[in-house]
């Protein structure tokens, strides 16, 4: 809201590194449609492998983790949960299937916020309720202690500021007069600074986040994980966190650092999304020639999941399948036992 309310009063000229990431990402949206035409099949390949590490990094980065030999299973099997980290994935996949599938009739309200959250969050006795309690941003400290990094509104303030910052954002985007995509980072900012619930802030923040750039038209988070990038680039996320975060209460914040952030991402995903499309085999392929090429190629020693996220068309038994061929014929060695063993061309 207070980074909103400053955008519409005061924006007087947009950084030139923000500029120029629009730019690049305006001919990325130009070529969605160019990507539907000659790719279809492929694009199929890419929305399963997005929804796993979507909903595996967002978790993450809240400290919930799930066994590897279990993220299929808990993300699209039906078999019972072992613990409250394998409910939290399944739930936030479940949210976010919601969007993929329903974003054209979900309105960005006080009722859909609580709703994701809801979804989100599974059986928790808070889930889809805001904060009744004062929750501030803590940082935990190289000697053990912790510091308010950040205090957000009390929760009367909460609710309220989150009301304007949605009035704001309809009536942005109706009035035009603001870039979409800099409305967007601004409102995921000022969700994340008024952090309205008790629990859950940051994975509510990344579902928006996909749900807003559907409604401006972008369907890259269908195909790319957003969430993957912003966990594998998550030192920087919390550093312009903190940066575009001072002298929020006054309204007299940076967003800038934040906002080429997540230009950055979003250029990114769109870079990663035309790598993928020519690394995946045409359906007719050979996928057995496609794993044999990527080894023969590669520099160093690798995994099994090195193999299947630069060629997400691959089942993970067909690469097992290779391995095993490839290691009797003496072909690779295996330096380790397990899932994350290393292998190496011999």
């Amino acid at each position: 809201m207070k980074t909103l309310l400053q955008l519409k009063n005061d924006l007087k000229s947009i950084p030139l590194a923000t500029s120029w990431y629009l730019s690049s990402l305006d001919e990325f949206k130009g070529k969605q449609e160019l990507y539907y035409k000659q790719s279809p099949q492929k694009l199929n390949h890419l929305k399963q492998h997005a929804l796993i590490e979507s909903s595996i990094s967002s978790n993450r980065m809240e400290g919930v983790n799930v066994e590897n030999s279990r993220i299929e299973t808990v993300v699209f099997g039906k078999a019972v949960l072992r613990d409250r980290d394998e409910e939290e994935v399944r739930s936030y996949q479940k949210a976010l299937r919601w969007i993929h599938e329903s974003h054209g009739k979900i309105d960005i309200s006080i009722e859909t916020i609580l709703k994701l959250h809801k979804i989100s969050k599974g059986d928790i006795w808070d889930a889809g309720q805001f904060k009744d309690k004062q929750v501030d941003i803590t940082e935990i400290l190289p000697n053990g202690k912790t510091k308010i990094r950040f205090k957000p509104p009390s929760p009367k303030q909460s609710t309220l500021y989150l009301i304007d910052a949605i009035d704001l954002w309809n009536e942005q985007i109706r009035e035009k007069k603001i870039p979409p995509m800099i409305l967007l980072i601004a409102f995921n900012f000022d969700f994340l600074s008024i952090h309205p619930f008790r629990d859950g802030n940051g994975r509510v923040s990344r579902l928006l986040l996909i749900l807003q750039l559907y409604k401006l038209g972008i369907e890259i988070g269908k195909f790319i994980s957003i969430e993957r990038i912003i966990e594998e680039n998550k030192e920087r996320y919390y550093e312009t966190l903190e940066e575009s975060s001072r002298m929020w209460h006054e309204g007299k914040n940076d967003i800038w650092p934040y906002a080429n952030y997540l230009l950055f991402v979003f250029k990114e995903a769109y870079r990663q999304l035309e790598n993928r499309l020519e690394s995946i085999p045409n359906p007719k392929g050979n996928k057995t020639d496609l794993i044999m090429d990527y080894i023969e190629n590669s520099v160093g020693s690798f995994r099994i999941s090195d193999i299947k996220y630069n060629l997400p068309g691959v089942s993970l038994e067909l690469i097992r399948k290779v391995l095993k061929t490839l290691q009797k014929e003496n072909k690779v060695i295996s330096l380790g036992r397990g899932r994350n063993a290393e292998w190496e061309k011999v």
